[in-house]
Order: C-alpha cells, then structure tokens, then sequence
C-alpha cells in the first residue's frame, strides 16, 4: 500500500484468518512466571493438585511454560466465528477532535451479546468442561462480563452455570444479572449465606460490598464439594491470557496487512485478561528481540495492584482457599471502594504479566475514575460506541498520549483494546452526569491493611 493512502476506519479479516492456534508467551518469556504454589507446603501445585478444581485440559494449559502456540480445537473456531473476527478501528474522528499528529487504532470486542472479550476464554473453558463430561461449571463475576459470557457459553453446550456476582455490582447492575438468567445462570450476591466462606466473611464485615477475592472463594468452595462441576475464572491465570490472545493476533494480522507498526499498546488491567491477549504476540516479538514497543498497562486508581502492590505470593481469594500466586497484589482481603464504578476490582494480577512488569517489559500507570469517564463520553461522542468504563481506563491513556503528541509534533501511532461495550454501566454514567461520582485513592494506612494478610515465610517477606 501507497504511503500516502488513506487507511480503512475498520481493518476486516476473512473468516479463514480467525487464529487457529493460541500463542503461549511464556515459551519466549526468559524469566518464567512463578508456579503456582501450595499455601501449606509451599510446594508447586502439580496437575494432580489442581484437578479437583480445574478441567484436566484447562490444568494441562496452565502447567505449559514451554509449548509456544496450541491448537483452536475446530468447536472453538466454530463458535468464534459467530462474532469473530473482530474489527481494528481508526479512530479518525478522536484524531481530528484532539487535533493530534497520532494514528489511533483499537481493536473492539464488544461485538457480541456479552459486551466484552471474556467469550474468547468462556466457550474454551466450558468446551473443555463438556468434553470432559462434567455437568456444570462455578466462577465468580465483578461487573458481569464474565459471568454473562460464561452463562452463554454455558448455554449453547448445555452446561449448568454458577455464578456468584460481586454484591456492589450485583445491586448496581440488574439487568446484567438478568442477561446471566437469561441465558440459565444461577447467579448469586457475593459474600452470601450460602456458602461457609461466605458465612465468615459476612460475620466478620456484614456490611461489606464484597470483592472479586470474595466470589472467588465462593465459586471454588461449590465447585470442589458438588461432584461433577469444576471452578472457571475469567482472568489472571495462564491459560486465559492464553485464550484471549486471538485478540492480540488478530490485531497484529490486520496491522501487517498495510504494513502499520505500532508505537505504543495500551489496554485495561484489572486481573490482566484483555490486556495480556492484546499484548501477547507483540510482547513475544519484544521478548524474542525482534521489535520494541512500550506496552502500557492502566489500572484505576482505587485498585492499584501494579503501581502500589506487592510482587510476592499471595492467595488468590479472600477466603484462602486457593493456591497461592506470585503476582503484583494488594492483599487478598483488599476491598476496593463501593464508589468505585468499574470492573477492574481484582486485588492481584496475571502472574505473566507480573513477572514481565517486573523485568521491566511493560509500563503500568493508574487513573481516577472521573478522568475515566471524562474519557469515555468523549469517545462516545466522537466515535459512536458507547464504551464500558474498564475499556475507558485505557481510552484515558491513549487520549493522553496522543495530546503528547500533539505538544511535540510527533506521529507516534497508538493501539488500544476497547475491550466492551458500557451500556449495562448506565448508573456509573448517570452518576458521573450528575456529578456524584468522586476519586477514592486508597492511603498508605487503608492498603496497609490488605498488606498484612499477605501470608508470611521464608522467601515472601514484603
């Protein structure tokens, strides 16, 4: 393609350009992400450990450090082609309202009744539980992308489906709740008395809003004690990154297509399922020492797990209940503010890309949430979508960066994930309209807290 010819708002690929394998990033990663580990032995957790809890082919997954690309088994492809691929966008009308020398791009996955990526690792995870013959799956939701893509994965298989909702999004987001019913789900306020974690969590904090930390101990405890179910989970561990990564591989295939390298990759994080798919193949091309980008992680401000955590082991849940994960954290009993409108409420990350920020491969940056919003309803305005708030934290990075751009002449060009669509987050933008909505920026003090539940032993110390 001629230099000067004008670039197609949406990038399309055919049917047949859909991946066909997952990309494994930590076979090019030098410094492996940690095992996950045994919170009474500190022992690697082998797949014998994990498989009352996961699928055996989902363990299989989570277990290969060395395998670089895994085949799509065809059901998987069959079903992605119901709203895959998705399109690569540039933003033409952000460029022009910022008035910046920027190119923009960002690869949208909110094209599907679930609003978000999450379906990429929902109908993998509830394949794998079919083909295994079991009769139902448990997972945890926060602002219910997950929890409905799963619930229609679920669905189309002829799965049961457990959900336990964050009790805050639970009440704050009903018409979530009733897509997730729609489609079967049983879905479940979190912390609830229906559960023996559940129960002690309530005891000791009746009032509390509860956490992702919190839904998780919920959905393993049921998963473990009723047979022929297993646990899913829609972020943070390595066999998701794995599956989202047809995000990030179809995003490098439609930029190669005209021959446009991008600068810099920005995506949300929250426990780093979107983020870590989009960035995957190019970290892998950065790792292997093929190409440079800055790959920028955004997190809220309230729940800032790269920029003010902890690199150490730590449970994954606020019951204790599950192995423990070396990963950036603020404590499993963190308990992010009510006030806070997005999903990003996990209190760790993705063990890959913990290990990767701390090699100093990828940047990591938190923001105020009515920065956020300020960002997403210019975006809206301009581009048509109307986006979900945890994809708007990365809409705020990259109106950021490109604004820099503008101050310094530069053409840089700009890639983020719109990883959703915001039109179940409707209280979020009447509030931020009605200029309720405020910035809870933990203290030293309140992080402190979740600090000191981090398990101590030797080689843990934070």
């Amino acid at each position: 393609m001629a230099q000067n010819e004008k670039i197609p708002y949406k990038i399309y690929l055919s049917e047949e350009e859909i991946p066909r394998q997952w990309y494994n990033v930590r076979a090019d990663m030098k410094n492996k992400p940690a095992p996950l580990i045994n919170p009474g032995t500190h022992e690697p957790m082998s797949a014998a450990d994990l498989a009352p809890v996961f699928c055996d082919e989902l363990v299989a997954q989570e277990l290969d450090n060395d395998t670089a690309y895994i085949d799509i088994p065809q059901e998987i492809r069959d079903f992605y082609k119901m709203y895959r691929p998705s399109p690569l966008v540039r933003a033409y009308c952000l460029e022009e309202k910022l008035d910046t020398p920027a190119k923009i791009y960002y690869k949208f996955e909110g094209n599907n009744t679930s609003g978000s990526h999450k379906l990429n690792s929902a109908i993998a995870q509830a394949y794998y539980a079919k083909k295994q013959g079991l009769k139902g799956v448990t997972t945890e939701t926060g602002a219910g992308q997950w929890g409905t893509a799963l619930s229609m994965a679920c669905a189309y298989l002829g799965l049961d489906c457990k959900v336990y909702m964050v009790k805050c999004s639970y009440e704050q987001k009903p018409f979530r709740r009733e897509v997730m019913r729609t489609y079967g789900a049983q879905v479940t306020p979190s912390p609830s008395d229906t559960t023996q974690v559940g129960r002690k969590i309530l005891a000791e904090n009746p009032d509390t809003t509860g956490s992702l930390g919190c839904a998780i101990s919920e959905a393993v405890e049921v998963a473990v004690g009723t047979e022929g179910y297993r646990y899913v989970l829609g972020s943070v561990l390595n066999q998701v990154l794995l599956h989202q990564s047809v995000i990030g591989l179809e995003t490098k295939a439609a930029l190669d297509k005209y021959g446009i390298v991008p600068d810099m990759i920005i995506g949300c994080a929250g426990g780093g399922s979107n983020l870590g798919g989009l960035v995957s193949p190019f970290m892998g091309e950065k790792l292997r020492g093929e190409r440079d980008y800055r790959i920028i992680a955004v997190e809220p401000a309230s729940c800032p797990s790269f920029t003010r955590g902890k690199f150490v082991y730590d449970f994954c849940d606020t019951g204790m209940v599950t192995p423990l994960a070396k990963m950036y954290t603020l404590g499993s009993g963190f308990i992010p503010s009510a006030n806070h409108a997005g999903g990003l409420r996990y209190h760790g990350m993705s063990p890959i890309l913990s290990q990767l920020y701390h090699d100093g491969l990828m940047e990591a940056v938190s923001v105020e949430q009515t920065a956020v919003f300020e960002a997403a309803e210019m975006f809206a305005r301009v581009e048509g979508i109307l986006p979900a708030p945890e994809s708007s934290h990365a809409i705020r990075v990259a109106i950021d960066e490109a604004l820099k751009c503008k101050q310094t002449g530069e053409e840089k060009t700009i890639v983020f994930g719109l990883t959703g669509t915001g039109y179940f987050d409707l209280v979020a933008y009447e509030k931020y309209n009605n200029g309720e909505m405020d910035d809870h920026i933990p203290t030293d003090e309140e992080l402190a807290v979740g600090f000191a539940g981090i398990p101590r032993f030797e080689g843990n110390e934070i």
